[in-house]
């Protein structure tokens, strides 16, 4: 299969970058996979399990927070604000965010305090997918 450039980058590093052949994600609308010369796209990215498709056909997983992709001709390039490999990610600290966060959305009262939790909820929630494989 025809390969193409794929990047990664976080605030705070650049997490991935190199030929691929497939990466899927979830965007706004729903889920999305990418293959070489695919059309142009700028899009916004949901938190949730990334998966690449690296030249061997292995897939490698990591969970990604939040971001913006953007699907050129020179390549395809995934601005996110938090992206970790499985073996990243401290399964015990995950776990305590998971529950603090359906703490709070349980006994949140304004708007305001269960739109964070729940966004809490689903970085947990993913994270803990991304470490069990």
């Amino acid at each position: 299969m025809k390969s193409f450039k794929f990047e990664l980058y976080t605030p705070y590093r650049r997490f991935f970058s190199g030929e691929i052949v497939a990466v899927t994600l979830t965007i706004k609308d729903g889920d999305i996979t990418i293959y070489a010369d695919h059309s142009f796209l700028t899009a916004p990215v949901q938190t949730g399990i990334l998966k690449i498709k690296i030249k061997s056909g292995e897939w490698k997983n990591a969970f990604i927070a939040d971001g913006i992709l953007e699907v050129k001709a020179h390549g395809t390039i995934l601005m996110a604000d938090a992206a970790e490999w499985p073996e990243e990610i401290d399964r015990e600290r995950a776990e305590k965010a998971l529950a603090a966060a359906r703490e709070t959305m349980d006994a949140g009262t304004f708007r305001f305090e269960t739109s964070s939790a729940e966004s809490a909820y689903r970085r947990a929630k993913f994270r803990l997918m991304v470490k069990e494989g």
